[in-house]
Parts: C-alpha cells; structure tokens; sequence
C-alpha cells in the first residue's frame, strides 16, 4: 500500500513537472524579437481586453493613430483597408488589424467605438488602448514615434507594420494615401504560407 502511494505521488510529481517544462518551452516557443512577447494589456472597442500574443496564429497589420486627428490618421485608416483589398480574398479574412491610440487620455472606448465606425473598420479591425506606459511600450516595438503637441493634438509618425503569425516584424511601410506595393506583397507571401 505504501509503495502504491508513493508510485502515485511520484507519477503525480512526475506530471506536474513536465506540465511546468512543458509549459516553460511553450512560453520559449516564441521567436526572438516577437512583439508577442510584450505583456501590454490592451482593450478594444468592444471593451475586451487583450495582449499582442492574443492574436498570434495570424497575420497582423497594426499601426497607431488618435481619434480626433483629422490628416494624417484617417489615411493610416484608409491605407490599411485599401491594403487588404489589394492583396485579395483571402486578406479581409486571413489578416487582423490593431489601431492602437496614442491618445489614451481621451480616446476612451465609446470614442474608439465611434471611429472603427466612422472608418468603417469591420470585424476584423480592433481599435485598441493601453495606460501611458503601454502606449510607449508598444510604441517603441512597432519603432512609432510620438508626442504631444500644446494644442493636444500629436505628431506622430505615420508606420503601418505587418507582423508574421508568430508576432515577428515581416514588413512596414510609411507610405499612405495608396497600397505600397511591398507590403501586399509581403500581407500576400504571409497568407500563401
């Protein structure tokens, strides 16, 4: 009976520690210089939170905007879905979006709610916030540079980044107002994969 117990609690000990080796190589899975490895908690315009890892699996164009900019940002918007209308079918369901506000003191949910509407950003479109520290942290990732101006509005640079299934950088581009043809081409490779 004794010898059973201890058979039992060593086989028990034995699990656990391969699910925490398991689980040590699940987390070492991820490729150096994946974004997913940011622990940055972001929520959506739905109100669901998230982090970058969340959307691993596919690819993502992401990119950083303000909700009451009136130039620049509308083209990131614009850019973006001309973009996936570019590179085909398989992009308007094959490819997330994240906007991210650099703005979070006044891009609350609803205003965020409100410009996925008015940009007619569909499904698979997250407009997304994080506190101050997780902008500039994410920020930094995607090589976005940010400030505010002392009339409130930002300037900012005006990157649109596609990251690989595993959150790796594949492309970016700074052109706006038509499809840069480097990046359909990289959204396409990354779906025939």
């Amino acid at each position: 009976m004794t010898s059973a117990r201890c058979t039992r609690r060593q086989a028990l000990a034995m699990l656990i520690a391969a699910g925490i080796t398991t689980g040590a190589q699940g987390a070492a899975a991820l490729p150096a210089g994946s974004l997913y490895q940011s622990s940055v908690t972001l929520t959506d315009q739905d109100g669901r939170a998230f982090h970058l890892a969340d959307l691993s699996g596919r690819p993502v164009l992401i990119g950083m905007f303000y909700s009451s900019c009136q130039m620049v940002c509308p083209m990131i918007f614009e850019t973006i879905r001309s973009t996936l209308a570019r590179s085909g079918a398989s992009a308007r369901s094959g490819v997330r979006v994240v906007m991210i506000t650099v703005d979070p003191d006044r891009d609350s949910l609803s205003v965020l709610k409100s410009t996925a509407t008015a940009h007619g950003a569909g499904e698979q479109w997250r407009l997304a916030r994080a506190d101050s520290n997780g902008t500039r942290e994410i920020a930094a990732l995607l090589g976005v540079q940010y400030r505010r101006l002392a009339n409130g509005d930002f300037n900012h640079s005006s990157t649109i980044v596609l990251l690989d299934a595993n959150g790796r950088i594949n492309a970016r581009t700074n052109i706006l107002g038509a499809p840069d043809p480097k990046l359909v081409s990289a959204v396409r490779a990354l779906l025939a994969t």
